[in-house]
Formats: structure tokens, sequence, C-alpha cells
């Protein structure tokens, strides 16, 4: 390997370690491929041991992407078991609100605030063997049991369930169904569907792994419909 491609190779590497995302390509076919795995880490910083997606890290990414002229689409990859909820929402907005074309693909998982980032592309992908769980707004710590608690509940509820189902063609009456399905989670109400009944529910566009994905975003990019 030529000392020029050794250092090409140590940047990405390099890139991948920092964002958990890469370049690839070039010219017009040029995306950037984002991967967001383990738990959404946000105001506070989790402990050593776990895997986290840093959302302070992805914000100026994805603004970096928008404005780039290299990078023509993005590729979201998704395996996170959630994490904290303002955090993923704000994620979920910004890729939502790009115009570039933005295409997610959910692997393993994509449970709880992953959920909004699962329907923020402009096109969704989930494989057959994934899976996404759907349950009301919990929280960790001291709760008061006031009522401006339980109303800061259903208001950051609210946001989640308009946000999904303005991204995504499942219902509010479905997608809230689903929420507080009791007896699917041993210790807890919802659901966990797999990619078939993600798509059948109109949660994710189409069941699909990483060729569907990469062909629906180089068609968005040359401006054909998908």
């Amino acid at each position: 390997m030529s000392e020029e491609k050794e250092k090409k190779a140590e940047n990405e590497l390099e890139e991948i370690f920092k964002s958990g995302g890469i370049t690839a390509g070039s010219g017009d076919a040029a995306i950037h491929c984002l991967s967001i795995v383990g738990q959404i880490e946000g105001h506070y910083a989790l402990g050593e041991g776990q895997k986290a997606t840093k959302y302070e890290h992805l914000i100026p990414l994805l603004v970096s992407i928008e404005e780039s002229e290299d990078v023509k689409g993005l590729l979201v990859i998704l395996n996170t078991m959630g994490g904290d909820v303002e955090a993923g929402l704000a994620l979920a907005e910004l890729i939502a609100s790009m115009q570039k074309p933005t295409v997610t693909l959910v692997l393993g998982g994509g449970h709880s605030i992953g959920v909004p980032l699962a329907v923020a592309g402009k096109r969704s992908f989930i494989v057959p063997s994934a899976t996404m769980t759907i349950h009301p707004v919990r929280i960790n710590g001291t709760v008061l049991g006031a009522p401006q608690t339980y109303r800061y509940f259903h208001d950051m509820q609210e946001r989640i369930v308009s946000f999904v189902c303005r991204h995504a063609t499942v219902t509010k009456e479905k997608l809230e169904e689903l929420m507080m399905r009791p007896d699917m989670i041993a210790t807890d109400v919802g659901s966990i569907i797999d990619g078939k009944e993600a798509v059948a529910c109109g949660l994710i566009d189409e069941v699909g792994g990483l060729d569907a994905a990469l062909g629906a975003l180089h068609q968005m990019i040359n401006g054909k419909t998908v």
C-alpha cells in the first residue's frame, strides 16, 4: 500500500472513531454513512463500559453534511437501545429537516427514542430480523409526584407521537395502541415489533437491507422518485 493510501485509510479510521461515520464514494455519488449505536447520550455522561452515541458530536456533523458540496446524501444506520429523550428527538428533528436526500436503515434494533430517528429520513428501511420497542416516555432518577410532572410526561409523549406520525404513515391511534399494550413486555407496557410488523403498521417504509437503502438513496440523489 502506498503512503498516500495508508494516510487516507488512517484518516478514514479516525473519522469513524470520532463520529461513527464516514463519507463513501466520490463526485456525484458521494454519501455520508452515519451510525447511531448503543445508547444515545444526552445531558448526562453515561458510565464507562457503555456504548454511546454522543448527540453533541452529531449535531455539528449533521450541519456540516447539509452544507457540504461534496456530500450528496446521508445514510443513517441504526442499532440503538434508545437513551436520552430530548437528545434523540433533537437529532431526529435535525435529520428530518435536512434538504439533502436521507435514508435510514434499522439493523438489530431501533428502540425507544430510536423510533423517531428511524422514521426521520425521507425513506426508511428495516431488515427482517431487526426489532423496534415502542413504549411510553420513562425517566430515571427522582420523580416528584406533582401534576406538573405528569403533564411533562404527557406533553413529551405527545411531541414524540406527533413527530413519528408526521414522518411515517402509522396512525396516532395505532401508535398509542402499540405504546400502551400491557401483555408483551414483562416489566413494562409497550410492544416489540419486528421488521415486517413495523412495515405492516406503517412505521417503516420498507423491509430491506443495505442494498435497498443505498439504491433508494442514489435514486433520490439522481432526482428519481422512490
